[in-house]
C-alpha cells in the first residue's frame, strides 16, 4: 500500500458526531504514552499528522484523519529514466485513520474519566463503518492487568481487533520477544483464538510494511461485501 496523502477532518466529542460513515474506519488505541501518534505518524509517513506529547492524556476526543492510498507497493522509474507510472482516481482507496483518547494513567478527574470511557465504548459499539481497531501496547513492559483487561472487553462487545507491539526498537529483541510471548500467553488462558499482532517500532518503521498490508486486505474485503 502507498499513502498517498493524510489529512486531519475533525474531532468529535461523540461518535454521532463523526463525519459520515462511507468508508472503512480503523481506529488506534493504547494506554497513555504508549507511543500511538508516533506510531500513527510512521504509518502515514506524515510526523506532523497526529500530535505528539509527553504529557500523557493529551488525545480527549475522538480524531478523524482522511487517508487515501494506493494498492501496491511504490512503482520505481525504468532503468532509462522513464517516467514513473501514473494512477487515475479508480485507483485510490480513501478509509479513515481515527486516534482514540488513551485509557490509564491521564491526570484527569473521575467524571471526566467516565466521560472519556463513555465515549470511548460507544464508538466502538456503535460506529457501523469500524473495520478493526489496533490495540497498542507497549513492548518494554511485562502484561499489564489494565490492557489484558482492555482486549477482553472487546471482546465482550464482538469489536474487531489486532495488537500492535510499541517501542521494540527501545528493549533488546530477547526482552521484547518474551514480553510479546507473555502477552500473548496470557490472552490464551481465557481466549481460544489470538488477534493478529505486529511488533512496532516508529522510529525504524518497523511493521509498517505487515500493518499497511493489513489494512489493505481488510479494504479489499470491505468492497467486496459492499458490492455483493
Amino acid at each position: 500500500m502507498i499513502i498517498q496523502s493524510a489529512t486531519y477532518v475533525i474531532s468529535s466529542p461523540d461518535y454521532t458526531k463523526c463525519p459520515k460513515p462511507d468508508r472503512p474506519e480503523y481506529a488506534f488505541i493504547g494506554r497513555s504514552n504508549v507511543g500511538k501518534s508516533s506510531l500513527i505518524n510512521m504509518l502515514v509517513d506524515n510526523q506532523k499528522l497526529a500530535k505528539t506529547s509527553s504529557a500523557p492524556g493529551k488525545t480527549q476526543l475522538i480524531n478523524h484523519f482522511d487517508i487515501k492510498s494506493l494498492k501496491g507497493s511504490h512503482p520505481a522509474s525504468s532503468p532509462g529514466g522513464g517516467a514513473v507510472k501514473t494512477y487515475s482516481q479508480k485507483d485510490v482507496t480513501p478509509w479513515y485513520l481515527v486516534d482514540l483518547p488513551g485509557y490509564g494513567f491521564a491526570k484527569v478527574s473521575q467524571s471526566t474519566r467516565r466521560q472519556w470511557e463513555q465515549m470511548i465504548e460507544n464508538y466502538l459499539r456503535k460506529r457501523e463503518n469500524l473495520i478493526n481497531v489496533f490495540v497498542l501496547i507497549d513492548s518494554r513492559h511485562s502484561p499489564q492487568k489494565l490492557d489484558l483487561d482492555f482486549v477482553d472487553q472487546l471482546g465482550k462487545w464482538e469489536v474487531p481487533f489486532c495488537l500492535a507491539f510499541t517501542k521494540a526498537d527501545k528493549e533488546t529483541q530477547k526482552t521484547v520477544s518474551k514480553n510479546v510471548k507473555d502477552f500473548l500467553d496470557a490472552m490464551r488462558k481465557t481466549w481460544q483464538f489470538l488477534p493478529q499482532s505486529f511488533v512496532t517500532s516508529a522510529e525504524k518503521k518497523m511493521g509498517r510494511d505487515k500493518m499497511l498490508q493489513f489494512i489493505e486486505d481488510c479494504n479489499k474485503e470491505a468492497a467486496k461485501a459492499e458490492n455483493e
